[in-house]
């Protein structure tokens, strides 16, 4: 397998560009290389993950299809802060499917969705404690957002985290009556159960 370095430019990515990769989050391409792999020369993004320690290879013609995508524009990043302002929304289903539902949103890449995250598993230090699972998701959720707008803004990971809390805590009160300021989704499996009854 031979390796060489190639082009800075590909599909509209370029080297030392920041991008977002669903799986892991923001990384910075560091170089596009040419490989051989079983006698085809494939073109691959070489990418780095500074936060995890990794480095990714994606084959270029796979990128757009896998989600990879530009940072997002800083009009984005300001209404995914509008959705952390949000009442949560929790949904009346066993914390197994919820905790499936929360992964999925934050590997998906999207900021508002990973936003939406971030703002349905805060608790203030006045509300009651969270579960071991519900705070590992609740970080996961909030180290993904702040690192991309860590990226927009040109700021530091902190300063990012900072910026997500005071817009967290511009949101309805979440006192002690916290739960009172939260909306209740049914969902529909309960709700057919309800009309069986």
């Amino acid at each position: 397998m031979s390796s060489q370095k190639k082009a800075t430019v590909s599909q509209g990515f370029k080297t030392g560009e920041s991008i977002v990769y669903p799986a892991h989050g923001v990384g910075q391409i560091v170089a596009i290389e040419e490989q051989v792999v079983a006698g085809m020369t494939l073109e691959l993004f070489v990418i780095d993950f500074e936060k995890d320690k990794m480095r990714l290879k994606v084959p270029v013609a796979k990128a757009k299809s896998v989600g990879m995508r530009k940072l997002s524009e800083t009009d984005f990043v300001d209404r995914a802060l509008k959705v952390v302002q949000g009442r949560a929304r929790v949904k009346k289903t066993m914390w197994s499917r919820r905790a499936q539902e929360y992964d999925a949103k934050i590997n998906s890449g999207d900021l508002i969705q990973i936003a939406e995250v971030v703002r349905d598993l805060y608790r203030a230090e006045s509300q009651p404690e969270q579960s071991y699972s519900e705070r590992q998701l609740y970080e996961a959720a909030l180290g993904r957002m702040a690192r991309e707008l860590a990226a927009v803004n040109e700021v530091s990971e902190t300063e990012a985290v900072r910026l997500i809390e005071v817009n967290l805590n511009k949101g309805p009160k979440r006192g002690p009556k916290g739960a009172a300021e939260t909306e209740v989704e049914a969902d529909d499996a309960d709700e057919e159960q309800e009309e069986a009854a």
